[in-house]
């Protein structure tokens, strides 16, 4: 099969475009034909070692000391069961499905094999290939974070950058709570977040959320530009700054800020649960939450889906679609 892979860290162009073994499913896991995958800045930072400020040394650790343990990036997927291993039971040959790796990776290639029990869910019938491969990464981690942040119904969240691929993820699923949500974004994406849900849109480029007067029960920060130190003023008491982008030296402030003040800082990595997938496909097919994808790229061009994912300029997600020959 095809694969894109990578010997070594480096910029999009370690990137290559190779024939590697087809994998075969073991007993308990189930090999998809994958019909479309996904750039994030996961696979940025992976690829690249562009890790917040304290974490290049365990990023190393878990994804290979000097070269890549994993050569094959890319943790989202969606496609076909084209074969099942022998004890398995929860999904059928031809099932479409939709499936997220997270740091396992894997998923840019023409084929992957993940365990029934992982992260593997039928693909919500009205959503195309392309959008289904979009739900998990942005999904779950919204999710996850809207979770620790205790959002409540009628709460005032703050989105900055709402516009990426977790932040267009929050707005929706901050509406659907019920939530008074404010997104930040640059002028060229605010009809977009208002589109997703946004009741109030601050366009960063023109207006600094934390001048305006406003406060806010949950703050969430997915860029990596709303510490702590810039965010508590905007932040009511007993409000929470949810840091999907942490770095170490903000993340060793979480005992001080809890000791110190009625506010909280949540970080740390997200929670992956098969049943977040889960509800997501139902959010999807009830037609309460659908990802944003800014642009396609064909399999082969994949050096120029990350060359665009590293502007950090994407909206929403961008897709990776496989032509298979037959």
């Amino acid at each position: 099969m095809k694969a894109v892979i990578y010997e070594k860290y480096g910029p999009p162009e370690v990137l290559q475009l190779k024939e590697v073994e087809k994998p075969s499913p073991k007993n308990h896991e189930v090999l998809i034909k994958i019909h479309a995958t996904t750039v994030t800045s996961g696979d940025w930072r992976v690829r690249s070692l562009n890790v917040p400020a304290g974490f290049g040394l365990l990023t190393r650790l878990v994804f290979g000391i000097w070269t890549p343990r994993q050569s094959i990036l890319g943790s989202e997927l969606a496609g076909v069961v084209e074969s099942v291993g022998k004890d398995v039971t929860k999904f059928k040959v031809g099932d479409p499905v939709f499936a997220f790796s997270d740091v396992s990776m894997g998923c840019h290639a023409e084929y992957q094999c993940l365990p029934q029990d992982g992260a593997v869910v039928v693909k919500p019938p009205n959503l195309s290939y392309d959008e289904a491969a979009a739900l998990s990464f942005g999904g779950t981690t919204a999710l996850d974070f809207l979770r620790r942040g205790k959002l409540q119904s009628g709460g005032k969240l703050l989105i900055n950058g709402a516009s990426g691929g977790v932040g267009t993820a929050a707005v929706q699923l901050a509406k659907h709570f019920g939530a008074d949500v404010t997104g930040v974004c640059s002028t060229a994406n605010m009809d977009l977040v208002r589109t997703l849900g946004a009741s109030h849109v601050i366009d960063y480029t023109q207006e600094d959320f934390t001048q305006n007067g406003e406060s806010y029960d949950v703050i969430m920060d997915t860029v990596g530009t709303a510490p702590f130190s810039r965010s508590k003023g905007s932040l009511k008491e007993g409000g929470r700054l949810l840091l999907v982008l942490a770095g170490l030296p903000q993340m060793l402030q979480i005992p001080w800020v809890s000791m110190t003040s009625r506010k909280k800082i949540i970080a740390g990595p997200a929670a992956v649960r098969v049943e977040d997938l889960r509800f997501l496909a139902g959010l999807a097919e009830a037609g309460e939450f659908r990802p944003v994808i800014d642009r396609r790229y064909p399999f082969e061009q994949m050096v120029e889906a990350h060359r665009y994912v590293d502007t950090g300029r994407k909206r929403g997600n961008v897709i990776i679609t496989l032509k298979h020959d037959d």
